[in-house]
């Protein structure tokens, strides 16, 4: 048997029943931070919930952040796509603009990383957590197509990268998680025109003159010279 073909043998026996219960747990898990937030939540609360004792439990993990980081990275980071990569900065803003649609438009990922960013506030290692298992895999996958359009001259090499990673990410974000609204094709599209638009306006400080001059190729305002009086402009 090859290496492959034992990769790919499906788990029978012991194995089938731990990934049904680490299955439930996960379930029960999700639903207690739900319904009680992060604060509240409880070892003993979620192995009752699950129908299993407290030691399944921490066999799998020490603590109660140690269980909400592995799920959160089970649920959220792993499932991140790959970032898309078609050489077309339109086309893959938009492509990971979807992506991130998608994984918002969980209802209860959508509730509980509201909770979660909430308390955060309040808990350093939540927030740390948070980081490393959320916005810094986005950050990442942001900064990717930047600095592909970058060497494709799709953006200038001054781009404020910090900035326009925000730009890619911060909108749909609070759209989604803080107002609650709904994200269809057409404002993904509308999106991701604007975003495009703001991207090319989004450079380091002093790189250029104006927004203007990078958009359109205008003069600034101090610049524009009355051409029928050299210098100076006519008395009225």
């Amino acid at each position: 048997m090859t290496a492959q073909q034992k990769k790919r043998r499906p788990a029978t026996g012991g194995a089938v029943l731990r990934e049904r219960v680490t299955e439930a747990i996960t379930e029960a898990a999700f639903a207690e931070l739900a319904d009680v937030g992060y604060t509240r939540l409880s070892m003993e609360a979620v192995a009752r919930r699950a129908g299993v004792g407290k030691a399944a439990l921490y066999r799998r993990w020490p603590s109660k952040q140690a269980m909400i980081t592995e799920l959160v990275r089970s649920k959220v980071t792993e499932t991140l796509p790959h970032t898309p990569a078609t050489g077309d900065l339109r086309t893959d803003l938009r492509e990971l603009l979807a992506a991130y649609r998608s994984q918002l438009a969980n209802p209860l990922l959508a509730l509980i990383g509201a909770e979660l960013l909430a308390e955060s506030r309040r808990d350093s290692a939540l927030a740390q957590m948070l980081h490393t298992e959320v916005a810094a895999p986005r950050r990442l996958a942001a900064r990717a197509i930047l600095q592909g359009a970058i060497e494709h001259s799709e953006l200038p090499p001054t781009l404020d990268m910090e900035v326009a990673t925000d730009l890619l990410i911060a909108p749909l974000a609070f759209r989604m998680m803080i107002l609650g609204k709904r994200s269809g094709d057409d404002y993904l599209e509308t999106l991701t025109a604007a975003t495009l638009a703001a991207l090319k306006a989004t450079v380091e400080p002093g790189s250029v003159q104006s927004t203007a001059d990078l958009l359109i190729g205008g003069e600034t305002p101090s610049e524009q010279v009355d051409d029928r009086t050299p210098g100076r402009r006519d008395a009225k």
